[in-house]
């Protein structure tokens, strides 16, 4: 099942163009994750998907209509972004701030609490769940974010046709938490969950995503697993590093090393 598919697309919101010919499907169930050098389009690509600005050319469909068609409220239902900033200083606690993921929904008082707690769970952010979200730290505030978008497209079942946008997500997070948000990202997408995320370390990438897109200045370079992408001439060329890439100690992806 096709969650995602963009056809021809680029932008250009404001007159210099940002994406150009951006060719992409994601199918539920399916990690793919954005890598490219600073400024290659990768949050401009998820911002647009998320409907923060409109294609120039080409098509963008979301479970088989054109974006645009959706209403808000249902896209909202189906859709959840994560931007790298998420700007919160009202002092909610931090099961308010996850909460306000279910409002799309009209679910009800108690079954949004109890979605509220797997995403709390899946995140490790329970045992914050009464603090103010104003006193968190860093890394804290990015795991609450994250339980926010998750609670905002958990199903109890089945969650083939929903699409889960994050920028950025490990970015404050202790190797720990990394992980364990690894796993929860793995854990969604196998209840038919489709995933996009953009992530600097390229071993995380080649680690959460079934497949890799490669950006460089708004267009696609690259793009199939990680054993096909991270190639040390990818890294010469693109990143303008010289790196050694070598299969990882657990033989289910490379590992790129700095030299």
């Amino acid at each position: 099942m096709t969650v995602l598919a963009l056809d021809g697309v680029s932008a250009a919101p404001w007159d210099e163009p940002l994406l150009v010919d951006i060719r992409l499907q994601v199918s539920a169930g399916e990690v793919v994750a954005l890598i490219g050098p600073n400024g290659a389009g990768k949050s401009s690509l998820l911002r647009l998907i998320a409907g923060d600005f409109s294609a120039s050319a080409g098509t963008l469909a979301f479970g088989g209509q054109p974006l645009a068609d959706w209403p808000r409220r249902e896209l909202a239902q189906h859709l959840a972004f994560l931007p790298q900033l998420s700007l919160l200083n009202f002092p909610y606690t931090v099961e308010e701030v996850v909460l306000l993921g279910r409002t799309p929904h009209a679910t009800g008082a108690r079954a949004d609490r109890e979605i509220a707690h797997h995403a709390l769970v899946a995140t490790d952010t329970l045992g914050l769940r009464n603090r103010l979200y104003t006193q968190l730290s860093g890394g804290e505030r990015q795991r609450v974010q994250l339980a926010r978008v998750f609670a905002q497209i958990w199903d109890s079942g089945d969650m083939a046709g929903k699409l889960l946008l994050l920028d950025e997500p490990t970015a404050a997070l202790d190797l720990a938490h990394q992980q364990q948000l690894a796993g929860a990202i793995a854990g969604i997408a196998e209840r038919g969950c489709a995933v996009l995320l953009v992530v600097h370390d390229v071993n995380l990438a080649a680690a959460v995503g079934n497949r890799l897109l490669v950006l460089d200045r708004g267009r696609q370079v690259a793009s199939g697993t990680p054993a096909e992408v991270l190639t040390a001439a990818l890294f010469r060329d693109l990143f303008h590093a010289e790196v050694l890439v070598q299969q990882h100690p657990n033989g289910r992806q490379p590992l790129v090393i700095g030299l």
